[in-house]
Formats: structure tokens, C-alpha cells, sequence
């Protein structure tokens, strides 16, 4: 058994167990709840009946929050010629080619998003034992593979988070600062909840929703109805 912190147990007494909150109850007391020293991440984790194993149903994806992360993520993007000049207006921090390629190789890893053009993805796979087990590896699916190298990047400055159910069948992804307004972290969760609903796979049995719950980043879980999550 996990033992806790006199913080933590703390603010679990503001927590029922076995109770549902609404989203406006849940934003409101997940900021209540947090006891770190610093402007926490507010986290939800969906518990998903499906088996990642099978291909049609590795949900992965990504979306712009409407208000944003509340964090500024830095960008790199391997591109050539026009599409290097349109991430560097669009403001990726570095772009590249086989310099930056070589750079990552050598132990390069101050960043928290890699964009790519199709073409440029052969040399990029070649970083994929440093990049795959952080999560950074370019994929269409996220829209981190593309010829729009000026959206993407736009994109990612905005708010955008990326979503992907991991092999226990979790999806674990940011909606905000616990210094957001409880509306906006609201609009934050309702729109990250529509990306997984219209996910769901065809082959999904059963609920598709097994569990929802909001936290910070140190602070107890807060559950919601996974049947209804309003």
C-alpha cells in the first residue's frame, strides 16, 4: 500500500470516495485540493474498455484546447526548403535537417514536441530508440507529420495536447493550471471528452468508459460519472 503525505491526506478529506462529481464540481474542487507550491497541472485520466493490442483500437490523437495548456511547449521541426521558412515564421524554436537529425543523436532533448515533413521521415526514423520511448516520434495521426509544417506549429503554441491510450487501456492528458478559471478548465475537460467519445472504436465492446477522474499534480483524484460526464 502506497502511503501518503499529511498534504495529501488532508486534501483527500475534501474528496468523497465513493461520490460522482459534476465537471463544474470536479474544476472547483481539483483547485481546492491541490497543495503543491506551484501553479499545478490539472490531469484527467480516462480508464477506456478497449485492448490496445488490436490496431483498430490504439486511439491516439490530438486536439487544441480552447483555453489553452497553460504551459508553452517547445517545438523542433525537421523540413527543407519552403517548409523550414514557414516553422520558423510559425515560431518552431529549431528547425532542421540532417544537422538537427545528428544533434538529437548526440544527446539533444530540450524539447516537448518534434514536427516533421513526410519527406524528412526517413531520417527521422533513424532517431526512433531516442524518440519513441519518450512519446516524441512524429505521427500523422497527431498531426506531427505533415506538409502544413505552419499549422502544426501554430497548433502546438496554442494549446494543443496529444492523446494516446497506453497499453493498460489509460489515457492520461493535461487540461490546464490549477490557476484557470473553473470555466475554463470546464470547457478544457468537455472538449478532450468529445475527442475520445468520437474516438471509439467500432470493434470497442461494452462501456467505453470505464472510469474518469481529474486531479493536480499533487493532489487526490477526483471522479466523475463515466456515463455521464456533464
Amino acid at each position: 500500500m502506497p502511503k501518503h503525505g499529511k498534504q495529501y491526506l488532508e486534501a483527500a478529506k475534501k474528496v468523497e470516495r465513493n461520490k460522482f462529481y459534476s465537471v463544474a464540481e470536479a474544476m472547483k474542487l481539483v483547485k481546492e485540493t491541490s497543495y503543491a507550491k506551484f501553479d499545478a497541472t490539472v490531469e484527467v485520466a480516462f480508464n477506456l474498455s478497449v485492448d490496445p493490442k488490436q490496431a483498430d483500437q490504439q486511439i491516439r490523437g490530438a486536439l487544441v484546447l480552447p483555453n489553452g495548456t497553460g504551459k508553452t511547449q517547445k517545438v523542433i521541426v525537421f523540413a527543407e526548403g519552403p517548409q523550414a521558412e514557414q516553422a520558423k515564421e510559425a515560431g518552431a524554436d529549431e528547425v532542421g535537417s540532417d544537422e538537427l537529425v545528428e544533434k538529437v543523436q548526440n544527446g539533444y532533448l530540450d524539447f516537448d514536441v518534434v514536427i516533421a515533413t513526410p519527406m524528412m521521415m526517413a531520417k527521422v526514423g533513424r532517431l526512433g530508440r531516442v524518440l519513441g520511448p519518450k512519446g516524441l516520434m512524429p505521427n500523422p495521426k497527431t498531426g506531427t507529420v505533415t506538409m502544413d509544417v505552419k499549422k502544426a506549429v501554430e497548433n502546438v503554441k496554442a494549446g494543443q495536447v496529444e492523446y494516446r491510450v497506453d497499453k493498460q487501456g489509460l489515457i492520461h492528458a493535461p487540461i490546464g493550471k490549477v490557476s484557470f478559471e473553473d470555466e475554463k478548465l470546464a470547457e478544457n475537460f468537455n472538449a478532450l471528452r468529445d475527442a475520445i467519445l468520437h474516438a471509439r472504436p467500432a470493434s470497442a465492446k461494452g462501456q467505453y468508459v470505464k472510469s474518469v477522474a481529474v486531479s493536480a499534480t499533487f493532489g487526490p483524484g477526483i471522479h466523475l460519472d463515466p456515463l455521464n460526464m456533464n
